[in-house]
């Protein structure tokens, strides 16, 4: 069962953060949502509805959070940028994942993806030394770098990406 919920493992903060990893990580951002269309290329709608593991999101409801996901931490990002150490609001993805949006076609949030990604890229690659050392305010969590945050939503995209590609293999779609 966690293999099935953490396909790639657990996010592992990495200690050492260095331009090369961070550049990776950017570059992952970038072409994540061609990787989601791509997996989820011609799925219907009953295995768009099917959860990628017992208790688990469908993976329509994946591609909605992605979007959702995704929006948060550009807004996080831009507010950081803009603010010293701005505290950001938590949402609750599991609620979120239930509106009435996430049922809907992927169609609107893989092309929000790919708009999004290619801002957030542009605005990462812009980014100096000196800004991944600035941070935002996660009530939960306690401060967030920049540089930790490109990290972990490199493996954010990973992490999904697997979902789908691996329960495609396990039923062979």
């Amino acid at each position: 069962m966690k293999e099935l919920q953490y396909p790639i493992g657990p996010f592992q903060p990495q200690q050492e953060l260095s331009n090369t990893f961070i550049e990776s990580c950017i570059r992952e951002i970038e072409e994540a949502p061609s990787l989601f269309r791509k997996a989820v290329e011609d799925l219907s709608d009953k295995q768009l509805d099917t959860p990628y593991r017992p208790g688990g999101w469908t993976i329509r409801q994946v591609v909605h959070h992605l979007a959702d996901s995704h929006m948060n931490s550009f807004i996080r990002l831009k507010l950081a940028l803009t603010e010293d150490n701005p505290t950001i609001k938590p949402y609750f993805e599991e609620k979120w994942a239930n509106l009435a949006d996430s049922k809907q076609s992927i169609e609107s949030s893989l092309t929000l993806l790919e708009g999004l990604h290619s801002r957030w890229a542009y605005l990462l690659k812009s980014l100096k030394p000196a800004d991944l050392e600035k941070t935002f305010y996660h009530p939960e969590t306690g401060p967030v770098t920049l540089a930790m945050n490109i990290s972990l939503y490199a493996w954010h995209s990973r992490h999904h990406l697997s979902h789908i590609t691996r329960l495609r293999e396990r039923m062979e779609w």
